[in-house]
């Protein structure tokens, strides 16, 4: 019995593995032994009699064997090469009889007539109860891909999965009832889990889809964003400005005070009397602009409760609560976010509020630049003319 075997294996071994096509992923030399195992597992529980286990493995390693020639007819196939190996064999033809029956008991639809049938289309869906069923069952959908014979989503060969697990399979023998059915069970359940979490996620990413779509949220935090954001910048470019003249202004009275302003108590330089206070006022004028421009307003930090219930203050600007207690503001900090309207209100206000901010800022920049200048022109109008007639 050990050498008809042994040559089957090698026979069906180098033609599923040197002739079939790449493209089978699941009907190859794995699935073959796999089928070797579930037969061997099987009988060794039945202790069937020597000849009959010999035909099971045989037809367990042959059964497939027809794919070399395509997946149309494989079964007959099979039975055709079964029949090439067994006449050069010189097999008993009862036995190799035997061999082709259970081979054509393997096609999809066959009712078994007796336990050996029962036995190989059992070993033939053993990977049905295996933890491995969903990676093995991913195999056979690619190779249906790849042969052209059906193209099925992920979606579409779960649900293949669970209607072929339900109602499309049955095991028949007593030992695969008893020992793989609640493996095939389990398979189902994870099937069914995983068909439920997708659903559910297709639920949540429809809803988000939905809300990203009908609410405009997303969209009015971006323009309170990037209007904050471009107000803070020019707020920056105003106090920068204001420094700039602040600075240029301390310098030329600084020079004027230690250069100038020494040399008029002499009387021959009475006539540098007149452009040195102009020139020296526009500086003294220029600088006290700067400074106002870039002057904090002082307020009186506090709030009332009557205030956050009325939606009166801007809580976000510290100058309305940098009086208040801890406490107190905490309150009013979550008055303010259980109302949706309430905080685009006060962030509106706080846009608001800093517009006009940076309303009076560039209102005196534009004085103190457009002083500066007249008083520098001026200035070096009346030190010409000082220098040219009253010398």
């Amino acid at each position: 019995m050990a050498n008809i075997i042994n040559k089957a294996q090698q026979y069906a071994t180098d033609l599923l593995t040197n002739i079939l096509d790449h493209r089978f992923l699941y009907h190859n030399l794995v699935h073959t032994q796999r089928v070797v195992r579930g037969v061997t597992e099987i009988v060794n529980f039945y202790q069937l009699e020597d000849s009959e286990k010999e035909v099971l493995l045989l037809t367990a390693w042959l059964h497939d064997i027809g794919y070399t020639k395509g997946s149309e007819n494989h079964e007959e196939n099979s039975v055709a090469l079964a029949k090439a190996f067994f006449e050069r064999e010189d097999y008993q033809p009862q036995r190799a009889q035997k061999v082709y029956q259970y081979i054509m008991a393997t096609k999809h639809g066959h009712v078994p007539q007796n336990i050996a049938e029962e036995i190989i289309r059992d070993a033939d869906c053993s990977h049905f109860s295996k933890k491995s069923f969903i990676e093995t069952s991913e195999l056979l959908r690619e190779e249906l891909a790849l042969l052209n014979i059906a193209n099925y989503s992920s979606s579409e060969w779960q649900e293949e999965n669970i209607k072929h697990l339900r109602s499309g399979h049955q095991y028949y023998s007593d030992y695969a009832m008893k020992n793989w059915h609640s493996g095939k069970d389990k398979n189902l359940k994870r099937l069914l889990k995983a068909r439920e979490e997708e659903k559910q996620l297709a639920k949540k990413e429809a809803l988000k889809s939905k809300y990203k779509e009908e609410s405009p949220e997303r969209g009015i935090q971006t323009l309170y964003r990037v209007t904050m954001t471009n107000h803070l910048k020019l707020s920056d470019i105003a106090d920068t400005k204001a420094n700039i003249l602040l600075s240029v202004n301390a310098i030329v009275i600084s020079l004027a005070l230690s250069n100038l302003i020494p040399k008029l108590d002499n009387s021959s330089n009475t006539y540098l009397i007149v452009p040195s206070v102009i020139f020296v006022f526009f500086a003294v004028v220029s600088m006290i602009l700067s400074v106002l421009a870039t002057r904090p307003n002082v307020t009186a930090g506090k709030f009332s409760k009557e205030d956050v219930e009325n939606k009166n203050v801007n809580l976000l600007f510290f100058g309305n609560f940098h009086q208040m207690s801890l406490q107190d503001y905490d309150w009013a900090m979550k008055e303010l976010i259980k109302d949706k309207d309430y905080i685009y209100s006060t962030l509106t206000k706080d846009l608001y509020f800093l517009g006009k901010v940076l309303d009076r800022k560039y209102k005196i920049l534009w004085w103190t630049y457009t002083i500066f200048i007249t008083g520098m022109t001026i200035s070096v109008i009346a030190f010409a003319i000082a220098f040219k007639y009253f010398q």
